[in-house]
C-alpha cells in the first residue's frame, strides 16, 4: 500500500503557486492543502528562491508537502502534463472562459481526477495575482466571491478555500457517464504543441496583421484552443490537418 493510501489520501488536483513572494505564505498554503488531503504542490519562480526556510517553518506538520514541492521556471512547464487547469482570478470577464465558484470548481475537477487526469488550480502571487497570459493558458476560472469593497485575499486563505471545497466534494460527485470516458485527454503540453503548430502554419499567410495586434490575436487563438477539452487523438488529427495545409 502506498504512503498516500496509508494516510487516507486519494488523488487530488495539484496546487500551483505562480511567483509567490513570501515563504510563510507558501507554508500556509501547504498546511491548508494537507488539511484536506492535497499533497501535490508546484511553485513557479518563487521570489526568495527555493528551498525556503520560512516555508518549512510555517508548514509545520505539513512539511512533507513543502519538501516534495516541485519548482518550475515557467507556468507553461508547470502545467505541461496537466489535462485540465483552473486559474484563480477575480477578473471573470477578461477572457471567454467558464467561471466556477469554489464548490462548482470542485465538482468540475473531481470526476476528472478520479478518472486519472492530472488537474491543477493555479494561484497568482500576493501582489497582483495571475497575469492575463497565464489565465489564457487555462481551461476555466476559479473565483472566490469576496467582499467587493475589500477583495484582497491572502494566498494561504485562497488555497484553504479551494482545498476545503475539494475535501467536501469527494464523496458527492460520480465519474463521467460518457462514451468519451475511455479516451485519453490531451494535456497542456499537447495543446501547446497544437497552438505552436497553428501559429507556424499561419505565419506565411499574413494572418498576423497588423504586427501590433499579433500578441492579442495569438492570445485569443490560444484561449479558444485551450478551452476545448481535446483528446490526444483529436490533437493528432488536427496537427495532421495543419501539416497537410502547410504542404499546399
Amino acid at each position: 500500500m502506498s504512503e498516500r493510501a496509508k494516510a487516507g489520501l486519494g488523488p487530488g488536483p495539484l496546487i500551483i503557486l505562480v511567483e509567490p513572494q513570501m515563504g510563510e505564505n507558501i507554508g500556509a498554503a501547504a498546511r491548508a492543502m494537507l488539511n484536506f488531503g492535497l499533497t501535490g504542490l508546484r511553485i513557479v519562480n518563487p521570489r526568495d528562491g527555493w528551498p525556503n526556510a520560512a516555508a518549512g517553518a510555517m508548514a509545520a506538520g505539513a512539511s512533507t508537502v513543502v519538501d516534495n514541492a516541485r519548482v518550475f521556471d515557467s507556468v507553461e512547464k508547470a502545467i505541461a502534463d496537466c489535462a485540465y487547469v483552473l486559474a484563480t482570478t477575480a477578473r471573470k470577464r477578461e477572457l471567454h472562459l467558464p467561471v466556477y465558484e469554489p464548490a462548482e470548481a470542485a465538482e468540475a475537477l473531481l470526476p476528472r481526477v478520479v478518472g486519472g487526469e492530472t488537474c491543477a488550480i493555479l494561484f497568482g502571487g500576493e501582489r497582483s495575482g495571475l497575469a492575463t497570459e497565464h489565465v489564457a493558458l487555462c481551461n476555466g476560472i476559479f473565483t472566490i466571491p469576496v467582499n467587493p469593497v475589500f477583495s484582497s485575499l491572502n494566498l494561504g486563505a485562497a488555497v484553504l478555500v479551494a482545498a476545503y471545497e475539494w475535501g467536501k466534494a469527494q464523496g458527492e460527485v460520480s465519474r463521467f457517464d460518457s462514451r468519451l470516458e475511455a479516451a485519453v485527454s490531451a494535456n497542456h503540453g499537447d495543446v501547446e504543441g497544437l497552438v505552436g503548430h497553428l501559429f507556424k502554419t499561419l505565419e506565411p499567410t499574413g494572418y498576423f496583421h497588423p504586427p501590433e495586434k499579433r500578441e492579442t490575436m495569438e492570445r485569443n487563438l490560444r484561449t479558444v484552443l485551450t478551452r476545448v477539452e481535446f483528446t490526444q487523438n483529436e490533437i493528432h488529427l488536427l496537427r495532421g490537418v495543419l501539416k497537410a495545409l502547410g504542404r499546399s
